[in-house]
């Protein structure tokens, strides 16, 4: 028994739902799913999943109001037409790599766009995201510019005491000669 215009639990309990998994997605991405089968939703998931991601089709008018609850007004634009939203939790730049790769092979599934903080991207910021190394290669990357100067720093250091040393033996066997 709901009063006049209220909203039905049902819909408060997605809505509600939605808002959550965007506020704890570290990016989110929609994609357009027309004409995509059972079978290639599926295959589209296992990737996305170990990619630290979930795939969901919710309906778009109750997207829309969590989007605004969470404060991501931007995925409004993105929201017409049969669409899927990406949640990623794990490496962004994986996932999106998984979407768009998905996307080549299935050309029914369409890469919309997206958000990621607050920034919202393009199809073809996507792309550009998809196309960066993975999360530990950028992250081996590092660790390996950090540790250049730390080895040369250490070579010399290492080089001062043998030096001396050197040089203090060649100067006693001077010495030693001399006398």
């Amino acid at each position: 028994m709901s009063e006049g215009n209220a909203p039905r639990p049902d819909k408060v309990a997605v809505v509600e739902e939605v808002t959550a998994k965007l506020e704890a997605a570290s990016a989110v991405f929609v994609t357009n799913y027309r004409g995509l089968t059972v079978s290639q939703f599926a295959d589209l998931r296992k990737p996305l999943r170990e990619a630290g991601a979930e795939h969901k089709v919710y309906k778009n008018t109750l997207v829309k109001l969590a989007a605004t609850a969470a404060g991501m007004e931007g995925l409004h634009e993105h929201l017409v037409g049969p669409t899927a939203l990406t949640f990623v939790s794990g490496d962004v730049a994986a996932a999106a790599k998984a979407l768009t790769e998905q996307a080549k092979a299935t050309p029914a599934l369409v890469v919309k766009g997206g958000i990621m903080g607050e920034t919202i991207m393009s199809a073809d910021d996507l792309k550009v995201l998809a196309d960066l190394p993975p999360r530990d290669v950028l992250l081996a990357k590092f660790a390996g510019a950090l540790q250049a100067p730390l080895v040369k720093t250490a070579g010399l250091l290492q080089a001062m005491p043998r030096n001396f040393a050197y040089g203090l033996n060649a100067l006693i066997q001077q010495q030693e000669e001399a006398a």
